[in-house]
Order: C-alpha cells, then structure tokens, then sequence
C-alpha cells in the first residue's frame, strides 16, 4: 500500500511508521533531514504539499499534523497557531483528494476528544452532544474540513484521541518528573474524568481502520474504561511505586497555565462506542495495567 503521512514525526507518528513499515510510505516534513533520522532513509520525504498537484498515486493519507495544544500558554496568537497547524493542512489534503482522478480510498485524519468540551461525569460516546469552547472550536472545524474529502471513492475515518500513554512523550511525559518524587497526586477533588488509551491500542485503531474497508466517520479512539482524574493518579503512583497524595490546587493551575489549565481541570468520561461494536478490540482496558506496561 503507498500511504502518504502527515506528523510522521510525532509522538505517535514516530510509532505509526514503525508498524506500517512494509509499506510504501511518503512523509511529510518541514525538516526532512530530522526525519530522516528519527524515521529512517527508506522512506520519501516531501517539505510541502504543494509539491503534489494531485494524490492519484496513493492508496491511503494518514494525517496527524498538528502543534501541541500544551506547548505553550493560550495567547490568542498561540490559539491560532494550534488551529491553523491543523486546519491548514487537512485542508489541503482534502482538495488535493478532491482534485484526484484516481483518489486514496482512505484518509484517517487525527481529531481529539477535546471535541466534547468538559462533560462532567456523564459518559461521553460518539453520539452526545458537545460543551461549546476553545477545544471543540479547534476540532470541530478540523473534522469538518477532512469530512470535506468524503466521497463514494473515499472514505474518511476520524479518530477523536484521548489522553495517549506511552513511553518517552505524550502526556506522561509531563505527568512523570513529579509523581517520580513522590510528589503527585489529583488535581483538586480528583473528580474529572481522564479518558485514556494506550499508544499500542491508539497504533493498531488506526491500522485497523486503514484495513477495514466498512470503517467510517467518528471515532472515540480511548480505552473503554476512562477514569477519575484521583484513580488515574492512584494508578500513576502504584506503577512507579511511589505515593501520590499531594493535591495540585485548580487556583494554582489556572494562574501558572491560564485557560489552558481547563484541559487539566475540566474532563469526560469518553466511550470508544463505535470501534467496540464494529469489532475492534483493545488490548489494554485497565489503567493500573497500560501504566504498568509504560513506565
């Protein structure tokens, strides 16, 4: 299969590649020669996709570009660059699908469970509805724009991910330095729901959607058993055995992180309804178990 993908060199880019690595796979990047040694020679590297006129050549996009939404504080400069780095380019892939003769019959295009909006503790599935802020502005325009390239030659699968644990990045990246002293623990009351999964599980949804021909359209791509954000840290402490009773005070986030503390203050409880009832399975379900895997 010849696959063209976008943020190769992400945390779970970097994975993805690994795993597809029979295939034949063009990568786009603005630093070829990092990618070429995070990911390898074997591969075709392009800086922009303009150097395509057309997709007639591939048989499916995988498009995971985007900046980080924690790099950096909220300014309103930084929230458009979070939006335009994902917008811009699922745009333009869709016209370049919409401009193909012969075009990829798939395009995964990544999206994130920030769709929701905080949801207090009421499950979350693919069918509920939405809490209108920053997070679902970003996503909701970034799903519609891959939906764009829908067609009956087609096909477009939408991953929304949630919180992706695995080693050397991602949000556990941030979440380790301080549990490892011992000196985690729950955000305020711990209530908040965390909707994980593991990068192994987040890795084999994506190829299963690029082998399923019936798959289509939204997905939860999280673990069917999210969980508070006190049993998360309990879990978090437990596979790094160390304690984890020290509360972070909501205040003390939202003036170190402004609006963008919301992500760590606010939750949902998400279902991956959709991939279990079409036959997905994941293989890690339990939190203490993923973490245990990871760290």
């Amino acid at each position: 299969m010849n696959i063209l993908i976008t943020g190769a060199t992400g945390f779970v880019g970097k994975h993805l590649v690994a795993k597809l690595s029979l295939h034949t796979l063009t990568i786009l990047s603005r630093n070829i020669d990092n990618a070429v040694k995070s990911l390898g020679k074997q591969h075709v590297y392009i800086e922009d996709l303009t150097q395509l006129s057309n997709l007639n050549e591939f048989d499916a996009v995988i498009n995971l570009a985007g900046e980080p939404i924690v790099a950096k504080r909220w300014s309103k400069k930084q929230k458009q660059s979070i939006c335009d780095s994902r917008w811009n380019i699922t745009q333009q892939l869709s016209q370049l699908i919409k401009s193909s003769q012969t075009p990829p019959t798939t395009f995964i295009s990544a999206s994130a469970i920030g769709f929701y909006g905080r949801q207090g503790n009421e499950p979350v599935d693919e069918n509920s509805p939405f809490h209108d802020e920053f997070s679902h502005d970003i996503c909701h325009k970034w799903e519609q724009l891959a939906l764009d390239a829908q067609s009956a030659s087609t096909r477009v699968c939408i991953p929304r991910i949630g919180i992706v644990l695995g080693k050397n990045g991602g949000a556990l990246a941030k979440m380790l330095p301080p549990f490892k002293l011992g000196l985690g623990g729950p955000i305020g009351k711990g209530k908040q729901g965390m909707s994980w999964v593991h990068q192994d599980d987040l890795i084999a949804l994506i190829i299963w959607m690029l082998n399923t021909p019936s798959a289509q359209g939204i997905y939860n791509a999280t673990a069917p058993n999210p969980v508070s954000n006190a049993v998360f840290s309990q879990a978090l402490g437990k596979a790094l055995n160390r304690p984890a009773r020290i509360i972070t005070p909501p205040l003390a986030l939202r003036l170190a992180m402004g609006e963008m503390s919301e992500l760590l203050t606010e939750g949902q409880f998400v279902l991956p309804t959709r991939a279990l009832e079409q036959g997905f399975t994941f293989q890690f379900t339990n939190v203490d178990e993923a973490l245990k895997s990871v760290v």
